[in-house]
């Protein structure tokens, strides 16, 4: 039993030490928000939510939209999260894109939209920002990167019930099919990521 529960932090510790959380990190997770189920039926994805990692005073910090545009502590974060689960990918060019002077512009652009309200109608303006919405321009706007493939509201899968009781509370029936949109699993499956 001994050998078997060392062996067990071996490779926890080699996991860990293999990719240390860098500024600019994207953090995925399963939200336990009301509308999380709605969004994994419609993008066929596990992840709802999703944020970018910052550094401050020696933490790390997601940069999110929730209620509104906050920074939380990862590890507040993380537990948030359906069983405390998430996922964090990365730039595959990090390294020579995410320098000093692309993370100072990164981080203008998040000040910009910081304590704006929670757009729970998924519109594009920057009046109110949802998470993936907050992510993408975060990275276009400050290292002109299109992390995913923007689409429209209508390319979604909205046939389950929870999807259509979902968007009838927010829209009743006028549905704005042509709102162009960023989903978390169109960020998730974003080959510029790793």
């Amino acid at each position: 039993m001994k050998i078997k529960t060392t062996l067990l932090w071996i490779l926890i510790s080699v996991s860990f030490s293999y990719g240390e959380i860098m500024e600019g990190d994207i953090i995925f997770q399963t939200s336990l928000s009301s509308q999380s189920k709605a969004i994994q039926l419609a993008t066929k994805s596990k992840y709802s939510h999703v944020g970018i990692i910052f550094k401050e005073d020696g933490k790390f910090y997601v940069f999110e939209a929730a209620k509104t545009v906050k920074m939380t502590p990862l590890n507040e974060w993380i537990k948030r999260g359906e069983g405390e689960k998430y996922v964090i990918k990365r730039l595959k060019n990090a390294n020579s894109i995410l320098n000093t002077q692309t993370l100072i512009k990164i981080k203008e652009e998040s000040k910009k939209l910081e304590g704006k309200a929670y757009d729970l109608a998924f519109g594009w303006s920057d009046e109110k920002i949802y998470c993936s919405e907050l992510v993408w321009k975060i990275y276009k706007r400050g290292a002109d990167i299109e992390i995913g493939k923007l689409q429209q509201l209508s390319d979604f899968d909205l046939s389950s019930d929870i999807v259509k009781a979902k968007l009838k509370e927010r829209y009743g029936d006028n549905i704005p099919m042509n709102e162009t949109v960023i989903s978390p699993a169109s960020m998730f499956e974003s080959d510029l990521l790793k």
